[in-house]
């Protein structure tokens, strides 16, 4: 399926900003002949449009008994994920969630794995979250629909996904290590989705706890205004409860074990000064963001708890400000009132703006709002493989109500599914529905062709919901099969766990004979190997980790090439004139690797060709000129070209294109890139020397250098390629008192010498291809 994007729309006054951007796919060819193709993303951008002219005239609507079968009013819903930096403590707030709202009756710990979030053997075993999972539980009649999201970031496509399809979050932060790398790149998918997210500072009976250097973390790393709602009383072993700035109160925990019993209490005396002066400093943030509030501040009045409260949930709704709570969830001090802010400020399914899509001919933008009474609309955002029932898929419902048995429209395929059971997700348990409803988040079982980031939709009402963005992969391993009926098997487990995550791929060396799997670290490869012998009993080798190169081209080159085969009989024709050029920054920032635009002017290339066109250069992208690694950031734009009446065809394009490739890319300066992490180490200052020297001598570049407490912490960019076994030599190095955390950043050209050395080792493998 190709797709084309023609340019991006424009923003509707009336509505806003919209909160998410505008990403799209459609199954057909736009008519245009001006077009912008994006085949790795399968993204359509309409051209601006008219807002309400998409709708069918039959609309596929809710009966009152449906809309009155609601278990709780919509605007008591609550769509949330928590996420945060591994071992942040993100499981075992959500296990003190359940245990509170009732869903359990018996604290699950990850460090023991009886998690009850944390269902897969890997989790339990490692003691962390690798796949997102979703529950729902009631607090004070308000239904919360929870997804908790892995820390690691392997796994990052989890928090990903689960970002795009939430209406709020809260950020978990360690009261020791306070904002760390994965802090701030879950930050970043949140601010991608514009989701509205609370802070709670995690773990405040640790030593070494600090509350407010945490808070100015959030400050400055994150670029965020905390609104402080709740401060600490007492820290370390001494932490008994939090002052409630909003209602000006004390709350304490009064040390059952399971933390149920707390009561509210006037602030004492040695703590009332700091109080007053935090709330000063709320109301002077809340206050800040809306212009009435600001006025009767400036003019000396006095702010109501209801007034305050209204407040505070519009300023963080509209994100102005982030709300900051704190607690220990270990020590069952805090979950409470963190539940409290939850359904005091986190925005309800009617909160957000109205979900934006396109019609299926990508000629009109169409917008559904947030009510029973629309027509059906959904977004898969996950897919998983079930031994019971099969396949799953993971929806969020913008709009309508789906019933049991239903069919419904998969318009980015232009296929129709046949809604086989409706499952309500506790974990790895499964609850039977009968209806879902616009807000909820629910799995679907008999889905048969419909993958994450599709959209589903009312057959008489079609509506494309933008799509998501996937990171590329970042690392690859070797894997080869035991005996002929493990390689037949292997081909199954890969395809299916492909399925389930889009940032793992896989494809076949077909000079080796071998199978190569790609993910996103060492750690993500593991796990997948680990499922293949588990789960579909799959014995195959494992080779050492390689890094996933990547090409790019560094100028514009122009190519004019025809194909001709006119000898006699039925004869083929193509002429192209393409100018390849790398990607503008403001593509390159979008997400985009590849645009296609047509600038064919009279015709001289008719658009049924196109899908040659663009079949071809997607095909080669697949495999650069210089070491056969996929070519990334490629704008082509087809500038003339020519036809024949009876000789030309969608083949003959497809032949001129890819001849055209081959011989217009060595022209525009090909480079080689590598992938950068960002590299984070903790160590002791007696061994900081030892381990920036370590750094500099792997090719890293040091960003900072700065203080964690006692210790220092070093920043910097290294190659992948230079970090293999890094955990032993930082072990040798610090006597095992450093640690280390690091993430994928960019690709980058490699230097000269690094390139040399590559197409030495790897440069044949294009040639021989040919």
């Amino acid at each position: 399926m190709f797709i084309f994007a023609a340019p991006s729309i424009t923003n509707v006054a009336a509505r806003g900003d919209c909160r998410r951007p505008a990403r799209f796919s459609v199954p057909q060819l736009v008519a245009s002949r001006t077009a912008s193709f994006t085949p790795s993303m399968r993204r359509w951008l309409p051209r601006p449009a008219v807002r309400c002219g998409a709708r069918s005239t039959r609309m596929a609507v809710a009966t009152e008994e449906e809309v009155a079968g609601r278990v709780v009013p919509l605007e008591t819903v609550r769509n949330i994920g928590i996420a945060a930096h591994i071992d942040a403590g993100k499981t075992t707030t959500t296990e003190r969630i359940l245990l509170y709202t009732g869903i359990t009756h018996k604290i699950g710990e990850v460090h023991e794995g009886t998690a009850v979030m944390d269902y897969m053997e890997q989790e339990r075993e490692r003691g962390i979250t690798i796949t997102s999972a979703a529950t729902t539980c009631f607090w004070r009649n308000h239904q919360i629909n929870i997804i908790d999201t892995p820390g690691h970031v392997d796994f990052t496509i989890e928090v990903e996904r689960s970002m795009r399809v939430l209406d709020g979050a809260i950020a978990v932060f360690d009261a020791v290590s306070g904002v760390e790398p994965q802090s701030e790149t879950v930050w970043r998918q949140a601010d991608r989705y514009r989701v509205p997210r609370i802070c709670f500072i995690n773990k405040m009976d640790r030593v070494g706890a600090d509350f407010f250097r945490c808070v100015d973390e959030i400050r400055k790393q994150l670029n965020a205004v905390p609104a402080v709602i709740q401060l600490p009383i007492g820290s370390e072993s001494n932490f008994e409860g939090v002052i409630d700035l909003v209602n000006m109160e004390e709350v304490v925990w009064l040390g059952d074990e399971f933390g149920s019993k707390y009561e509210r209490r006037p602030i004492r005396d040695s703590l009332k000064a700091q109080a007053q002066e935090w709330r000063e400093k709320l109301i002077e943030a809340v206050a800040e963001s809306d212009e009435k509030a600001l006025e009767k501040y400036l003019e000396g009045q006095e702010f109501g708890v209801d007034e305050l409260r209204a407040l505070i949930r519009n300023g963080t709704c509209k994100i102005q400000f982030v709300p900051v709570l704190c607690g220990s969830a270990f020590k069952n001090k805090g979950v409470q009132t963190l539940l409290d802010a939850v359904v005091e400020y986190l925005p309800s399914p009617l909160d957000v703006e109205h979900v934006r899509g396109v019609s299926v001919d990508g000629e009109k933008e169409i917008y559904r709002a947030t009510s029973d009474r629309e027509p059906f609309s959904a977004l898969a955002f996950k897919v998983l493989t079930d031994p019971f029932v099969g396949t799953l898929t993971f929806c969020r419902v913008y709009s309508g109500v789906i019933r049991k048995g239903d069919t419904v429209l998969n318009p980015t395929k232009n296929i129709k599914e046949r809604i086989g059971r409706l499952l309500q997700m506790h974990a790895d348990e499964r609850k039977d529905i009968e209806t879902a409803r616009s807000g909820d988040i629910v799995a679907i079982a008999g889905l048969k062709d419909t993958t994450t980031g599709d959209t589903l939709c009312d057959v008489d009402n079609p509506v494309v919901l933008e799509r998501m963005v996937f990171p590329e992969p970042v690392i690859s391993v070797a894997v080869e099969a035991s005996s002929k009926a493990d390689n037949e098997k292997m081909g199954v487990a890969l395809a299916k766990l492909a399925s389930e995550d889009p940032s793992f791929r896989f494809k076949r060396d077909e000079e080796t004979g071998q199978t190569i799997i790609s993910g996103m670290g060492e750690l993500h490869l593991e796990i997948i190997v680990d499922r293949m012998k588990r789960e579909f009993k799959v014995d195959c080798k494992v080779g050492a980790p390689q890094v996933a190169y990547r090409e790019c081209i560094t100028t514009r080159g122009e190519i004019d090439y025809t194909h001709k085969k006119q000898s006699g009989g039925s004869g083929q024709f193509a002429r192209v004139k393409i100018i390849f050029e790398p990607l503008s920054p403001e593509e390159a920032a979008s997400g985009e690797d590849f645009v296609f635009v047509s600038e064919i002017k009279g015709g001289s290339v008719p658009k049924e060709y196109f899908v040659g066109i663009t079949k071809a250069l997607e095909s080669e992208m697949s495999s650069g000129v210089l070491i056969g690694a996929p070519l990334l950031g490629l704008k082509a734009r087809l500038i003339d070209g020519a036809y024949h009446e009876v000789d030309s065809s969608v083949l003959a394009f497809e032949i001129a294109t890819r001849a055209a490739f081959r011989e217009g890319i060595p022209r525009c300066k090909p480079r080689i890139m590598e992938p950068i992490m960002r590299l984070e180490v903790t160590t002791p200052e007696e061994y900081l020397s030892n381990v920036v020297g370590d750094i500099n001598s792997r090719r890293g570049l040091i960003n900072e250098i700065g203080d964690r407490g006692a210790l220092k912490v070093v920043k910097a960019l290294v190659p992948l390629s230079e970090m293999f076994q890094y955990v032993s030599a930082l072990r040798s190095m610090s006597k095992g008192r450093a640690n280390y955390t690091m993430f994928f950043e960019k690709y980058e050209p490699v230097p000269p010498n690094i390139e040399k050395e590559l197409l030495e080792k790897f440069g044949g493998s294009r040639s021989s291809k040919k």
